[in-house]
């Protein structure tokens, strides 16, 4: 019934037939997520319950944070996580309130930046670097408002790490909070010198590294000699979130996670604002966890109200169901075979273009300065800056920038590959602020958002870029496929 759904490399699945659909992306599975979901049904528990709970803690130890906490989508977990630094249980001085700021970048997709508007504070943009997709961290300052500016909130552009480093060393200097949006890139790494990692607090990343019970966060040398450390993308910021959808990483059908990196309290938080705003921490069909239900004090109620009725936030109710947790769990064993299938892709969709040079610009990675032909693995299939600073991208997407001279529009490629059933997509929204919730806003309320500097970057991503799939269920008829039709494509000019 499913073989289409196989991964890629599986002999079971059917072989390819040019003319036939490529998607862009697509849910990877096999008899295991089926059984699990059946299984979990039959146990008809449904809501929330013990295999949301195991995926929990298997998605925080994978990512090396102290709690993952699961919700409905990734936008929801982007609203959840920007919502929970609003409480009041955090110092005045933390507390993202209406009207602070929080920087974020024009190009990307709107959940990341909705969340900031729809809690009452002020996104401020700043441009995208177009051949990584990422923030221009040169930027940072001038966004920057003392007293107002209260967090930074991005993503790692189709699975691109942003410049963590960068970033993180300005959220230091400022005591801002850092939201990693990690939807795109589950399973991708960053490595940084160790001596910048201790000066920026990173401690609990370090202590795990030099325990070495963890496989993905470790102290090795560079080539240079230089001691540095490597974890993944979701474990440096405060905050982090997921996305389970089924073009990500791993898939759930709908779904995300919030993770809450080194800080504890933020969890109940989080928690609150995902289940009803409520006050209490025990999970469905669980009293009393505080042992004390009936002994609490709290806002104008009288003393001894129950304790799973008090509502200290204007919360939601966000949570998956249990069987979308009993395939997320079978997803995460094959977690690590997909992240290097997107590896592979990319690098065999990179190679099978370069000849097209003329015609397109490609990625790279962050902290990377040439792609490298013809390189045995993705580690040598680049040069590097001289930060000591590195990525390991399992990329989403691959993405093309038709050159401004190209004798064909983004949009006229678009349209060859759709009709060649190859699926593509845009860069997301493209420059958010050309948006039409965008352009209305700036007439409704211009004070809602603040611009700073121009956005060339953006602008040449909205204008430039197409992305084409690199998920794990293609097959290498598939991408020569590919390859095929946007050679034909460009030899007509």
């Amino acid at each position: 019934m499913h073989t289409a759904n196989r991964p890629g490399a599986d002999s079971a699945r059917p072989a390819f037939v040019p003319g036939e659909t490529i998607p862009y992306a697509g849910r990877v599975f096999t008899e295991d997520e089926v059984e699990a979901a059946v299984s979990s049904t039959l146990d008809f528990w449904l809501t929330l319950g013990p295999e949301g709970t195991a995926f929990e803690k298997e998605l925080a130890g994978l990512l090396g944070v102290k709690h993952s906490l699961l919700v409905n989508s990734g936008s929801s977990a982007n609203l959840v996580a920007l919502s929970a630094l609003t409480t009041h249980k955090l110092p005045a001085h933390k507390r993202i309130q209406p009207g602070d700021e929080v920087i974020t970048v024009a190009a990307g997709f709107p959940t990341t930046v909705a969340p900031i508007l729809q809690n009452g504070a002020i996104p401020v943009f700043i441009d995208n670097n177009p051949i990584t997709g990422n923030v221009q961290v040169d930027q940072l300052e001038a966004a920057h408002s003392p007293g107002k500016t209260k967090a930074v909130m991005l993503a790692h552009a189709l699975g691109n790490p942003f410049d963590i480093a960068a970033v993180l060393t300005f959220c230091r200097k400022y005591d801002l909070w850092l939201i990693e949006d990690n939807c795109d890139a589950l399973g991708c790494t960053y490595t940084m010198p160790v001596e910048k990692a201790r000066a920026l607090g990173l401690d609990y990343l370090l202590r795990t590294a030099e325990s070495g019970t963890h496989p993905l966060i470790q102290i090795t040398h560079s080539a240079a000699g230089i001691p540095v450390l490597t974890a993944p993308t979701g474990a440096w910021g405060d905050i982090s979130t997921q996305s389970f959808y089924p073009p990500h990483h791993l898939t759930m059908g709908e779904g995300g996670a919030v993770n809450i990196v080194s800080r504890a309290p933020l969890k109940s938080y989080a928690e609150s604002f995902r289940d009803w705003g409520r006050d209490c921490w025990c999970a469905s069909g669980i009293d009393n966890t505080c042992g004390k239900r009936f002994q609490w004090q709290l806002g104008e109620l009288p003393e001894g109200y129950d304790h799973k009725y008090i509502y200290s936030h204007l919360g939601y109710n966000l949570k998956p169901l249990d069987p979308q947790a009993a395939i997320g769990r079978q997803q995460l064993k094959k977690l690590p075979a997909f992240i290097e299938a997107r590896k592979q892709n990319w690098q065999y969709l990179r190679q099978g273009l370069e000849d097209l040079a003329d015609f397109f610009d490609f990625s790279l990675p962050t902290h990377a300065t040439a792609w490298v032909p013809g390189a045995s693995t993705s580690a040598s299939s680049f040069t590097w800056d001289d930060t000591s600073c590195r990525v390991d991208t399992s990329w989403f997407g691959f993405m093309l920038r038709v050159r401004p001279g190209a004798p064909f529009s983004h949009t006229e490629l678009a349209r060859h590959l759709n009709t060649h059933q190859i699926g593509n997509r845009m860069f997301f929204g493209g420059n958010l602020l050309k948006q039409p919730v965008f352009v209305q806003l700036r007439k409704d309320r211009p004070e809602s958002f603040r611009v700073v500097g121009q956005m060339d970057g953006a602008d040449a991503i909205m204008n430039q870029a197409v992305f084409l799939g690199t998920y794990p269920g293609l097959t290498q008829a598939m991408l020569d496929h590919e390859i095929a039709v946007l050679h034909s494509f460009t030899q007509q000019y």
